[in-house]
């Protein structure tokens, strides 16, 4: 029986592609500040997640006045 994740609450970019989209949700990233605690080396660690949908999630991040986490 598949798991019907449409239940849960996202607000990551709509325009995220789904392999990018697919590596967060499995990793537990489903809200835009949970990125705050994640410096941008680690989420492009993830499997899946390129340099664009970076780029995605800091324009999202800045337009609500958050960023990623330092990198030091």
């Amino acid at each position: 029986m598949a798991i019907n994740n449409s239940s849960i609450k996202s607000d990551l970019p709509a325009e995220l592609a789904k392999p990018a989209r697919r590596a967060l949700e499995g990793a537990g990233y489903l809200q835009l500040e949970q990125f705050t605690k994640l410096s941008e080396v680690e989420v492009l660690k993830l499997h899946g997640m390129g340099p664009k949908a970076l780029e995605q999630i800091r324009r999202a991040l800045n337009d609500r006045g958050f960023s990623f986490r330092n990198e030091s």
